[in-house]
C-alpha cells in the first residue's frame, strides 16, 4: 500500500504502455493534471509510433490558457517511446528510470482474438511475461506494476478471456519472484466511450442513419466510465496490497435497451445479428470460487490473492459476497441508464464526441 499524502504520484517516472488508446489517453491526462502529484514524467508506450506526435499536440492543445497546468505539464513531462511489449529488448529499454507501469496494452477485440489467438497469446501473455522478466533481470527498481484486466477474464470462454486470465495470474505470481515490486490487478467492465466498446459503434451507427445492430435482446453487460476507469487505476494503487485484485462497483445494462435509449424517437430499426465469436451472453466479475476471499475496501471488491503466500500478513476481513458478481443480475432501468448517460455527456452524439474526444 501507499502512504496517502494525497500526492502519491508525486517525482514518480510513470510507463503506460498501451498509452495511445482511449483509456491510456484519459489515464495519460489524468497523471499530467498534477492533482495526485507531479510526475517526474508520464511515459507513453505503444507500437503505433505515427500516432505519438498526434497525441503530443492534441494535449498541447487540450487548454484554452497559455500558462495552462496541463499544458505545460504536457510540454515538461510527456514522453514517448516507441516499441512493442511483445519485443523483449523494447521492454527493457522502456523501463529504464522508472517508477510505476500502468500496463494497459492488449488484444481485446474479442473476435479478432478469436480469429488471431495466436496474437492475443502474444500481446496478452508474452507481453506480460516480457514486463514481469525485464524487471527481476534489468529494473528491480520498479517500485510497482498495475495491470488492467477484464470481465472476461473470469469464467473465459474467448481466446481473449483466457489469455487475460493467465495474465492475471503471471502478475500474481511475479509477486513471488519479485517481492520488492508490488504486482496488482485491476478488472474493467465495458468502458463507455473506449475505442472498440459498443457505445461508439451505435452513435455511429445512428448518425449515419443506419440499422443499431445488437447481437441478443437478452445480452447484459457491466458498464463504466473512462473517469471511473482511472479513479480505480488511482484506488488500486494507493491501497492494493501484492497480488490483488480490485473491481469496481459498478452497475449492468441490457445492450437492447442502450440501443433503445440512444435511437430515442428516431426512426431507426435494430437488427438482432446474433453472439459473435467467443462472446458471452452475460459476463462475471467476481466468480463462485473468488466470492471466498473476496473483501470490500471504498467501492471496490477486492479478491485477495489465490496464493497463499501472498495472503499470509493480510488482515482478518469481512467477505463481501455470497454469490457471484454477474452483469445478469445487476441491470439497472432504461430510464435509469438514460440517466446516467446523460450525466456523463454521452446520451448525444455531439456530447459523446466531446466526453470522449473521439474522431467517430
Amino acid at each position: 500500500m501507499v502512504a496517502s499524502n494525497g500526492r502519491p504520484f508525486e517525482g514518480k517516472r510513470i510507463l503506460v504502455t498501451g498509452g495511445n488508446g482511449s483509456f491510456g489517453r484519459a489515464l495519460v491526462h489524468r497523471l499530467l493534471q498534477g492533482e495526485l502529484g507531479r510526475p517526474a514524467a508520464v511515459v507513453v508506450f505503444s507500437r503505433n509510433a505515427s500516432q505519438h506526435e498526434e497525441m503530443r499536440n492534441a494535449f498541447l492543445h487540450a487548454a484554452n490558457s497559455p500558462d495552462s497546468r496541463l499544458r505545460i505539464n504536457t510540454a515538461e513531462l510527456l514522453e514517448f517511446r516507441a516499441g512493442d511489449l511483445r519485443r523483449y529488448e523494447d521492454v527493457v529499454s522502456a523501463l529504464e528510470g522508472i517508477d510505476l507501469v500502468i500496463n494497459s496494452a492488449a488484444l481485446k477485440d474479442v473476435p479478432t482474438c478469436e480469429y488471431s489467438p495466436s496474437d492475443a497469446v502474444e500481446t496478452n501473455i508474452r507481453g506480460p511475461e516480457n514486463l514481469i522478466r525485464a524487471i527481476k533481470e534489468q529494473h528491480p527498481g520498479v517500485q510497482a506494476v498495475l495491470a488492467v484486466s477484464t470481465d472476461q477474464a473470469c469464467k473465459p470462454m474467448s481466446v481473449m478471456g483466457m489469455t487475460k486470465a493467465i495474465q492475471e495470474r503471471l502478475f500474481i505470481r511475479a509477486n513471488i519472484d519479485i517481492p520488492t515490486t508490488r504486482f496488482v490487478c485491476v478488472r474493467f467492465g465495458n468502458v463507455l466511450g473506449s475505442r472498440g466498446s459498443v457505445l461508439p459503434l451505435f452513435h455511429r451507427q445512428i448518425i449515419e442513419g443506419r440499422p443499431v445492430t445488437v447481437t441478443d435482446r437478452e445480452m447484459t453487460r457491466f458498464i463504466l466510465t473512462v473517469d471511473e476507469a482511472v479513479e480505480s487505476i488511482v484506488s488500486a494503487y494507493l491501497e492494493a496490497r501484492p497480488g490483488e485484485t480490485y473491481i469496481r462497483k459498478m452497475p449492468a445494462i441490457r445492450i437492447d435497451d442502450l440501443a433503445r435509449v440512444l435511437i430515442g424517437d428516431r426512426e431507426i430499426e435494430i437488427r438482432y445479428i446474433g453472439i459473435r465469436p467467443g462472446e458471452k451472453l452475460h459476463d462475471t466479475l467476481v466468480t463462485e470460487e473468488e466470492i471466498r476471499r473476496t473483501v470490500e475496501r471504498a467501492g471496490h471488491f477486492v479478491v485477495l490473492p489465490i496464493l497463499p503466500e501472498l495472503r499470509k500478513d493480510v488482515e482478518d476481513e469481512p467477505l463481501a459476497l455470497t454469490e457471484e458478481y454477474r452483469s445478469k443480475d445487476h441491470c439497472i432501468s432504461a430510464s435509469e441508464l438514460r440517466d446516467l448517460l446523460q450525466s456523463h455527456g454521452l446520451l448525444e452524439y455531439e456530447q459523446f464526441v466531446a466526453a470522449a474526444g473521439l474522431d467517430l
